[in-house]
């Protein structure tokens, strides 16, 4: 079984940044990627970013690129959420999850942590 949890949420003006956590315990011998994904009131949940949890390879999405960067500490088995020049349509509650096969669906899903970017 593998656990992850998140954290660094918060409020945060137009034109900040903030750095989300997500802390993996537990098996990770089979885990592909950790994804972070986000969904806004009212809203799907929408993909984010990943990252390969060997290779280190990553991948955004068209709305955050170049805002956020998704980056992993082996040593410490957390995948981290850089967020700079954040606007008011990035709040959500942010979760990470993790993938087992490039091909498979997300799973293990962390409880999520709140962002607000006031405008």
């Amino acid at each position: 079984q593998v656990q992850l949890a998140e954290s660094g949420g918060g409020l945060v003006q137009a034109g900040g940044s903030l750095r989300l956590s997500c802390v993996i315990s537990g098996r990770t011998s089979d885990i592909y990627d950790i994804g972070w994904h986000r969904q806004a009131p009212g809203k799907e949940r929408e993909f984010v970013a990943r990252i390969r949890w060997t290779a280190g390879v990553t991948y955004y999405a068209d709305s955050v690129k170049g805002r956020f960067t998704i980056s992993r500490d082996d040593a410490q088995n957390t995948v981290y959420l850089q967020m700079n020049s954040l606007i008011p349509e990035d709040t959500a509650v942010y979760s990470c999850a993790r993938r087992a096969t490039p091909g498979g669906s997300y799973g293990y899903w962390g409880q999520g942590t709140q962002v607000t970017v006031s405008g």
